[in-house]
């Protein structure tokens, strides 16, 4: 039971839309309206401001992160790929909330607070190429991307235990990029 109420509780927390909740509070702004139409830290930011965007990152950040942490403390027995499987729910109820009707974020922040908790340098080294890419070509849906190519790899080699999670988020991820593919394939992305 208490296995299955970590899940359930995970993916309700996952499921919280950081950036609808502090738009609509802060700003009276519903940010699916405008830019990207989005609710991730990265929409927040160009409808927002960079403080709303930062904040929404923190929290969806911490979505992934804080489960997964729990999963020792709550359960001290638990097999060493369940704390995974809680961070994935984190990610799914992210990605298609039940709260906005089954839609959601691209994942990458929960994604990254799931993997910052479960394989922490492999994670930092796939944050660092995203913000290189970013630097250098002002596009975070093309450091997403990249970061999601070098995590899997990085897992494999520190901390190989991980490397499942990685692909999983991964191809979560990449599933939920497809309009970003296409604009950058156009050059029209960010």
């Amino acid at each position: 039971m208490l296995a299955l109420s970590l899940l359930l509780l995970s993916w309700l927390l996952g499921a919280f839309p950081t950036g609808v909740v502090v738009g609509t509070l802060y700003a009276d702004v519903d940010i699916r309206d405008g830019g990207s139409g989005n609710i991730g830290a990265t929409n927040a930011n160009r409808v927002l401001g960079r403080r709303f965007g930062i904040a929404t990152l923190a929290v969806d950040l911490l979505k992934g992160l804080v489960p997964v942490l729990l999963v020792p403390v709550a359960w001290t027995d638990a097999p060493g790929w369940y704390a995974g499987l809680v961070g994935l729910m984190a990610f799914v109820g992210h990605c298609w909330s039940p709260l906005l009707e089954l839609r959601g974020g691209k994942g990458v922040a929960t994604g990254a607070g799931v993997m910052l908790a479960t394989a922490p340098l492999p994670t930092l080294l796939a944050a660092a190429c995203w913000l290189a890419v970013v630097l250098a070509t002002r596009k975070s849906s093309l450091g997403a991307l990249v970061a999601v190519a070098v995590l899997p790899l990085a897992t494999l080699v520190m901390s190989p235990g991980t490397t499942w999670l990685a692909v999983v988020l991964g191809l979560g991820i990449l599933s939920r990029h497809g309009d970003n593919l296409a604009r950058l394939r156009a050059g029209t992305g960010a």
